[in-house]
C-alpha cells in the first residue's frame, strides 16, 4: 500500500469517517458508544470541532479515507481550554501499519502549534495494546486506569488515561 497522505479533514470525508467509526462502535472497544452515529450526527460533531478551532485530519490513499484523528475539548469548563483529548480511528484491516502513528504525530504537532498545552488520551479497554503502544511511542505517559467503568458486549471494560505535555506544557502560563 502506498504511504497515506495526512491532510486536514473536510466535510466531504465524513462518509468514510462515519463508516470507519460505525465499525469501531459495532465491533470494537476503543469507543464506549453502543449505537453508531449516522452521517448527520458525525457531520454535527465535525462542525462543532471546526467551529471550536480544533484540528481534524484524515489519512487518504488513492482518494479513499482510511483513518482519521482529531483533538477536541477535554472538558467543557473554561479552565480546561488549553487541554485537548485526542481520538484516532482506522479502517480495521489497516491496524499496525504505522498509519495511526502518523495521524497522531500530525495531530500532536498541530495541537501544539495552536497553543494547546496538554493532550489527554482516554483509551477504551486496557487490553487495547495497539493504542497504548502508539501513544507511548509518541511520548504519552500513563496516568492511570479506571477499572470496570464501561459495559459493552456483555463485559466490563477499563479506560486507560495517558497524557502528553505539548509545547511548554505546564512550565509556563500561556498568554491569554
Amino acid at each position: 500500500m502506498p504511504s497515506p497522505e495526512i491532510r486536514p479533514a473536510t466535510e466531504a470525508d465524513l462518509t468514510f469517517v462515519t463508516e470507519i467509526y460505525d465499525h469501531a462502535v459495532r465491533h470494537g472497544t476503543a469507543t464506549f458508544e453502543l449505537i453508531p452515529p449516522d452521517l448527520a450526527e458525525m457531520t454535527r460533531r465535525f462542525k462543532a470541532l471546526m467551529d471550536g478551532g480544533f484540528p481534524y485530519f484524515v489519512a487518504e490513499v488513492d482518494g479513499r479515507v482510511i483513518g482519521y484523528a482529531y483533538a477536541g475539548p477535554y472538558r467543557p469548563r473554561p479552565a480546561y481550554r488549553f487541554t485537548v483529548e485526542n481520538s484516532v480511528y482506522l479502517q480495521p484491516t489497516l491496524h499496525r501499519r504505522g498509519i495511526g502513528l502518523q495521524l497522531l504525530q500530525r495531530l500532536i504537532a498541530e495541537s501544539t502549534r495552536r497553543g494547546y498545552r496538554q493532550m489527554i488520551a482516554v483509551i477504551g479497554d486496557s487490553a487495547n495494546a495497539g493504542s497504548i503502544g502508539v501513544h507511548t511511542r509518541c511520548g504519552f505517559q500513563m496516568i492511570g486506569t479506571h477499572p470496570d467503568v464501561g459495559l459493552k458486549f456483555g463485559r466490563w471494560l477499563d479506560t486507560v488515561m495517558m497524557q502528553l505535555a505539548l509545547g511548554d506544557g505546564g512550565a509556563t502560563v500561556p498568554k491569554i
